[in-house]
């Protein structure tokens, strides 16, 4: 079976330059090392910075993108595969079902859904492949604090730190997608 990331981003176009250079060089580290990369779908930020990238260095990019957002003309036409589904959670279950590892970039509320449905598919069990936080600048600070505060106040279990990795770095962000999964039934545990 053939590596394939599926990588969560931003969309916008208004976004400083260190995270298009950071998403740019992980897709075409990827797509070099002969890692297939699944996006959105989109053409902008983030989202067309790792397809261009990525194809820019002979990889394999494929979109999954609701037929609304496919009508409005937000979709990457070079890309080497475009799925075009029903809606969007057609497209994050299509996303999740071809991912060995899925990395989130910083984005904005429609990253942080993705994120937090996969790493929750992952403590159920529904998604055994690695999750991977790029923090790119410290984008995920905040959320990191948060998950601290949530394991502080009993809300989450201490070993919940461990359905993801946090990763600073390229070279980070490899290892720990293609890394052995642990095989942890997390639902069992409730």
């Amino acid at each position: 079976m053939t590596p394939t990331f599926t990588i969560y981003c931003a969309s916008s176009s208004t976004l400083a330059p260190v995270y298009t250079e950071a998403a740019s060089h992980l897709a075409a580290t990827a797509a070099k090392a002969g890692i297939d990369i699944v996006t959105g779908g989109g053409y902008s930020g983030l989202m067309g910075a790792v397809a261009d990238a990525a194809l820019a260095a002979g990889g394999r990019v494929t979109g999954i993108i609701p037929q609304f957002m496919e009508e409005r003309g937000w979709h990457h036409r070079g890309l080497t595969d475009m799925k075009i589904v029903d809606g969007m959670h057609t497209r994050k279950r299509t996303m999740a079902e071809m991912a060995t590892a899925a990395i989130a970039l910083p984005g904005g509320v429609g990253t942080f859904e993705e994120l937090m449905e996969i790493i929750t598919w992952r403590q159920l069990g529904l998604f055994r492949g690695n999750v991977v936080i790029y923090n790119v600048n410290n984008y995920y600070g905040p959320l990191l604090s948060m998950f601290d505060t949530a394991i502080e106040q009993g809300f989450m279990r201490p070993d919940h730190r461990s359905l993801f990795t946090v990763a600073e770095s390229v070279d980070e962000v490899m290892k720990a997608a293609l890394a052995e999964p642990a095989d942890r039934n997390w639902s069992a545990k409730f």
